[in-house]
């Protein structure tokens, strides 16, 4: 009798080593499912980037046996430095470099008044509201902004609606003819980081402070009442929005201030 417990006690599923059990174990768990998934499908959009030119990998390919090279010569078989005629003398040196660049151009997008008539009229942009660089980027209505967006009149004779805009520039007929339809407009100088802090705000932490015009043009350009500027409320009335010139009917101008001194000098009594 103490023989069959202890045969019992031993084959008994309780004491079994752990190694024996694992099996049992395994097959009551959850069993790991594997879902569907988009990260076998992944690619970039079409025409998203082109694919690497491969010489040398026979005709078919289009570039192979010569790679694109040619036969013989130094274009094959070397290098030629840009502007090279061969040892004669360089057309540049020979008739001279003709043209400059100029350092303080800008590239302006510009903006018709039809072109924004008709994203008013499509729904696409909001008269009632202010508009700004942001709403012209976001509708289309400008491709991309380097350096400022330009006002311009053609299609002004279909512009009947008043609208609020700011932009950097605008034509004298583009003024008058968005004043002309009951609406305002104002000219402001922006520079790369105040384009991006208004075109993308949500990549500030906080509202980003515009930086003012510097260079002389950019202020004379802003204080101008005629370009409806955003300094043009520091000239006074009579005064030129020149920094350099100045009106004559300013009491500070040197034409003024010759008159004073002749009409001093012929009142003095000695």
């Amino acid at each position: 009798m103490n023989l069959s417990r202890t045969i019992r006690s031993v084959l008994r599923p309780s004491s079994l080593p752990s190694f024996f059990r694992l099996p049992a174990l395994l097959a009551t768990q959850h069993q790991q499912t594997r879902c569907a998934s988009i990260l076998g499908s992944l690619s970039d959009n079409p025409g998203a980037y082109n694919k690497r030119i491969r010489r040398g990998r026979g005709p078919s390919s289009g570039k192979g046996k010569t790679s694109g090279r040619g036969h013989k010569g130094q274009k094959q078989h070397g290098k030629v430095p840009a502007g090279f005629n061969g040892g004669q003398t360089p057309l540049e040196i020979v008739h001279g470099v003709r043209g400059f660049k100029n350092v303080f151009s800008v590239q302006m997008s510009p903006l018709n008044l039809g072109r924004l008539q008709e994203w008013i009229d499509a729904g696409r942009i909001d008269p009632t509201k202010p508009i700004t660089f942001k709403e012209l980027l976001d509708t289309r209505c400008v491709h991309g902004i380097k350096d400022g967006v330009k006002l311009l009149a053609r299609g002004a004779e279909t512009f009947k609606t008043p609208i609020e805009i700011c932009v950097s520039r605008a034509s004298a007929a583009a003024i008058a003819q968005i004043e002309a339809a009951g609406g305002k407009i104002v000219t402001r100088y922006f520079n790369k980081n105040g384009i991006r802090a208004i075109t993308k705000p949500h990549l500030f932490d906080e509202p980003q402070k515009l930086a003012g015009a510097f260079s002389r043009f950019d202020i004379e350009y802003y204080r101008d009442p005629e370009h409806r500027g955003y300094l043009s409320e520091q000239v006074m009335d009579g005064a030129s929005p020149s920094l350099f010139f100045k009106s004559p009917n300013d009491k500070s101008s040197p034409v003024k201030k010759k008159d004073d001194k002749k009409q001093k000098a012929a009142n003095r009594l000695f």
